[in-house]
């Protein structure tokens, strides 16, 4: 079950934030934190299951967004972006990538 959360912003829109597995090869490094801007948690969730995403699933508030990941998303024009989930609580100084960048990368591996 990947790791997640959500923010509620004081507009009444969410920021929902997944740690999936890798979308590359099983033995791959690592997975990736993806971050959507939505209405509610619900269109969140529909938004990552339309992009080919199917079994996602949110349970509880683990691991939210921080401050700086709203700003991100927040500042993106589509609302819905990726990079490399930290391994072990270390946060690489990654920039921020478009979903289409992550589904092209795993389209190329299959």
């Amino acid at each position: 079950m990947a790791a997640g959360g959500f923010c509620k912003l004081p507009n009444g829109r969410v920021v929902v934030a997944l740690n999936l597995p890798s979308p590359g090869p099983a033995g791959g490094p690592g997975g990736v934190r993806v971050l959507v801007h939505a209405q509610n948690r619900a269109r969140a969730l529909t938004r990552l299951r339309n992009l080919g995403l199917r079994a996602i699933y949110l349970r509880g508030n683990a691991a939210p967004p921080s401050p700086d990941e709203i700003t991100a998303v927040l500042h993106h024009p589509d609302g819905l972006i990726w990079r490399t989930a930290p391994d072990n609580g270390v946060t690489a100084m990654e920039l921020w990538h478009p979903i289409r960048a992550l589904l092209r990368r795993s389209a190329v591996v299959r």
